[in-house]
């Protein structure tokens, strides 16, 4: 009798009820919170309508919520099984918006499907991390020690990072890098590789530089100094620190701000919307998102620990640092740290793609916490 039928006490069957029941409601109650702070700073940006951005927002919220409820209810060997099959379904999307792509603020990177603009390169987030945690899951600590056994994760990682870059799309290219080298690391390969490759890239920036789109130049020499051009290329970064400037402690107060009612602010609604929360709800109010945050990642991070196997302990582990980066690279871009990049904040800025592939991440991450004790054969059969 197959291995996946009949399972030992180590391993049992877990029954539909007894899944609902070991949802993580914690976890669940987090999103709910963080994309209830989005809702109502989408109704501020529209100066007190829950048009265009909010009600819009409210759907696709409900529609991802049932979507992270049935990916969490599936038995993770499901995805374990269909893994590489989705990675090169991402891939698929990702050719064809070279070939049929709609083009936006300058770059091609969605495909136009009626009801939704679909962004491939987000699918690809969540695709990539589950094709790693597959090939890493049989793969001994000694062959990883070995280079001939990363040569197929690496072409992994670059195939879609390389056609997310010539969209062009750097932020999220990089975004794909940084995610997929935490699953690298976390599955055991040595920390002296990442240097040799960390200094190999430093040696490459001149070259690289030569690459770079007019605009991406343009981006990098703002960060370096945004008040060269405050008309011009430095715009966003100087109104987006003038609102938080002018946030203090306590803000102005919910629907007061004057640097995004005003139109000042940019992208109010998308990828500035942390400073439009700052300025209204100041230091306490932007402290307190961040604090749910922190709690929505300790969660993550704690199922991964969790895991008795070595698919779920990395998808959880990669889909987690996915949403840290998310979260830092959006708030250390509209505070100057970095240079700015169109990624949006997790459950509050407004979007579709985004926010229906974080939902399915979640999904992923609690179906990793309820089906944590099984364990899970090279072949995606439980072990017995």
């Amino acid at each position: 009798m197959p291995a996946d039928i009949f399972l030992s006490n180590r391993n049992p069957e877990i029954t539909l009820r007894q899944k609902i029941w070991q949802l993580n409601w914690g976890l669940v109650i987090l999103l709910c919170l963080i994309a209830g702070v989005g809702f109502a700073m989408l109704y501020s940006a529209a100066n007190g309508s829950m048009s265009p951005w909010a009600s819009r927002q409210l759907m696709r919220f409900g529609i991802g919520l049932f979507i992270m409820f049935v990916v969490a209810l599936i038995d993770v060997r499901f995805w374990f099984r269909h893994a590489y099959l989705i990675y090169l379904g991402s891939l698929a999307l990702l050719v064809a918006v070279e070939v049929m792509g709609t083009i936006g603020m300058g770059a091609q990177r969605w495909i136009d499907l009626g009801f939704i603009r679909l962004q491939p390169s987000e699918v690809m987030k969540v695709s990539l991390i589950l094709a790693l945690a597959r090939y890493f899951h049989g793969v001994s600590m000694e062959d990883i020690g070995r280079p001939t056994y990363l040569m197929l994760p690496l072409a992994l990682v670059m195939a879609p990072a390389a056609l997310v870059l010539k969209q062009p799309d750097l932020g999220t290219s990089g975004m794909l890098l940084l995610a997929a080298s935490a699953v690298f690391l976390c599955a055991g390969v040595r920390w002296w590789k990442f240097a040799l490759v960390f200094v190999a890239g430093l040696a490459a920036v001149p070259i690289g530089w030569q690459f770079l789109h007019d605009y991406q130049k343009a981006r990098v020499m703002t960060f370096l100094n945004p008040e060269n051009d405050p008309l011009g290329a430095g715009y966003h970064a100087m109104q987006a620190m003038i609102a938080f400037g002018s946030g203090g402690v306590t803000g102005k107060g919910f629907m007061q701000g004057t640097q995004s009612h005003l139109n000042f602010l940019p992208e109010k609604q998308t990828d500035f919307i942390f400073t439009m929360l700052a300025e209204e709800f100041g230091l306490m109010g932007s402290l307190g998102l961040l604090a749910l945050y922190f709690l929505l990642l300790v969660y993550g991070f704690a199922i991964a620990f969790r895991a008795r196997n070595q698919f779920a302990r990395l998808l959880a582990i990669g889909l987690t640092t996915n949403l840290f980066l998310y979260v830092f690279i959006n708030m250390a871009m509209v505070m100057g740290v970095f240079p700015v990049v169109g990624v949006p904040l997790p459950l509050v800025s407004y979007g579709g793609t985004a926010l229906l592939t974080l939902m399915t991440a979640m999904g992923l991450v609690i179906s990793c916490y309820i089906h944590r004790d099984i364990r899970i054969s090279r072949r995606g059969t439980a072990e017995v």
